[in-house]
């Protein structure tokens, strides 16, 4: 399925998370659409926490994952699509649900330390005849050399590509580098993914870098739409790709007049969020910040800075108990801040959501 780099737009699914998940039927179509026919070969779709994600109803989107998926297979004629999926919110019979549809490939995401969870899926998934990917979320909070324990694990399972996942965007082209090099050493066969966020505007020259080192996949949306300070944009990456000398077989110019008409305007805000930054720098997923909404109010402290101080001791997690002892502390010395109306963009609580479920077991 994968004979030479290619690039997965994932406008459709990570793009959700900027206007809430409520990506119509309507829409889903004229975005497949104008990817497929402008050479787009992988698109993922669906719910921006993946299968399952509406039956939680704080997250339900504007159409079902079937509703999806039916779409999807009515729509692509060459290229593969594909969902996403965190087990727990996704169940076994969602897999089974896409695979009615003709789904081409599934991403299972997890934590490094729920890194078991995923074994169900990627069985169903060979079973089924679907590629499928293992997703490690916040795969920087293990060092290179210990990520490979993780990858081996993945390959054990049956996943056909592991995804190396800036999710806060805070990884430099020298770390991308250290992975790739510790993975292929360990086996020189596993296909690898790259999933980045912009944080600290290093997306397309950590994808760029990847594409070059040999990663397999590479993911980007239109506009760079997604999750916090947003994923690689497909546009740019494009022209950087051939600004190199790297010809894809893709229409960019048809893909930028569309997304300059039907995708730009989904955004709401302008310029830099100091808050994206902030998480960028300090390895801050920007699920618990909702958890940092509430304390920062409650305390009248500067989210930022309560965001800064926490990572100093914990990158993994951020629970309200923890992030009050530090409010306190910040407001007792005079740090005093609010939050802000142009932070109020971030959904989903799935991060947590995970750990919790992780607790459980144990």
């Amino acid at each position: 399925m994968l004979n030479k780099t290619e690039i997965l737009d994932c406008t459709l699914r990570d793009g959700s998370y900027v206007n809430n998940f409520q990506f119509t039927k309507n829409d889903t179509k004229k975005i497949l659409n104008v990817l497929e026919s402008s050479g787009i070969k992988f698109i993922e779709i669906g719910h921006g926490i993946g299968l399952g994600a509406s039956r939680i109803q704080k997250f339900k989107a504007r159409e079902s994952d079937k509703s999806y998926c039916q779409v999807a297979s009515k729509v692509i004629k060459k290229a593969k699509w594909g969902v996403f999926c965190i087990p727990g919110v996704a169940s076994l019979d969602d897999i089974r649900m896409a695979k009615d549809y003709g789904v081409k490939f599934v991403r299972v995401g997890t934590n490094i330390e729920n890194y078991r969870e995923q074994e169900k899926f990627i069985n169903l998934c060979k079973k089924l005849n679907i590629f499928v990917a293992s997703n490690f979320m916040k795969s920087y909070l293990v060092t290179p050399k210990k990520f490979v324990r993780y990858v081996k694990a993945a390959h054990e399972f049956g996943s056909d590509l592991i995804y190396l996942v800036d999710s806060s965007g805070s990884m430099f082209t020298n770390e991308i580098e250290e992975y790739f090099y510790n993975i292929k050493k360990f086996n020189k066969k596993i296909k690898l993914g790259f999933h980045g966020h912009d944080n600290l505007g290093m997306s397309c020259a950590n994808a760029f870098h990847a594409y070059k080192l040999g990663f397999d996949l590479i993911d980007v949306s239109m506009q760079g739409l997604g999750r916090s300070s947003g994923n690689t944009p497909l546009e740019t990456f494009l022209c950087l790709l051939e600004r190199n000398g790297i010809k894809k077989n893709i229409d960019k110019l048809k893909i930028m007049s569309f997304s300059e008409k039907e995708i730009a305007h989904i955004f709401t805000r302008k310029g830099l969020s100091s808050i994206d930054l902030i998480s960028g720098m300090s390895y801050f997923h920007s699920s618990f910040m909702p958890a940092i909404e509430n304390v920062a109010k409650k305390y009248s402290v500067d989210p930022r800075l309560l965001i800064m101080e926490h990572c100093k001791k914990n990158k993994k997690n951020a629970k309200e108990k923890d992030l009050e002892v530090i409010a306190k502390k910040l407001f007792n010395k005079g740090k005093i801040g609010s939050w802000k109306r142009i932070y109020s963009h971030y959904y989903g609580t799935e991060q947590n959501d995970s750990i919790k479920r992780s607790t459980q077991k144990k």
